[in-house]
């Protein structure tokens, strides 16, 4: 959200996301599965991100080789039930974005 001296203004300031952008795990954290957790975690110097499947599944796939359209394919044949993941997958890379847990190049 943007907030300028006269409103509040509901839409992300963020830069937008790109399906040719390439996601990577940042440097600081480490991506692994967690089988006490039965999930992915991320592993960061003061503690750890439990996260959720369609999370775990999306970010085992920022490689830093494949670019956002190339996940939402892969993701998309790995779980052809889910119907179109497109926008599901470009608003977690938004949000793992903004909590730094990825670089896009």
């Amino acid at each position: 959200m943007c907030i300028n001296n006269r409103h509040t203004i509901t839409v992300s300031c963020s830069p937008m996301i790109e399906a040719w952008q390439v996601p990577t795990v940042a440097t600081h954290f480490r991506l692994q599965w967690e089988p006490a957790q039965n999930c992915f975690v991320l592993l960061y110097p003061e503690g750890m991100v439990k996260l959720n499947t369609s999370a775990g599944e999306i970010l085992a796939c920022c490689d830093g080789q494949r670019s956002i359209a190339a996940i939402t394919e892969v993701l998309q044949t790995k779980f052809p039930e889910g119907g179109d993941l497109s926008e599901d997958i470009i608003e977690f890379i938004g949000v793992a974005r903004d909590q730094h847990w990825i670089e896009l190049a």
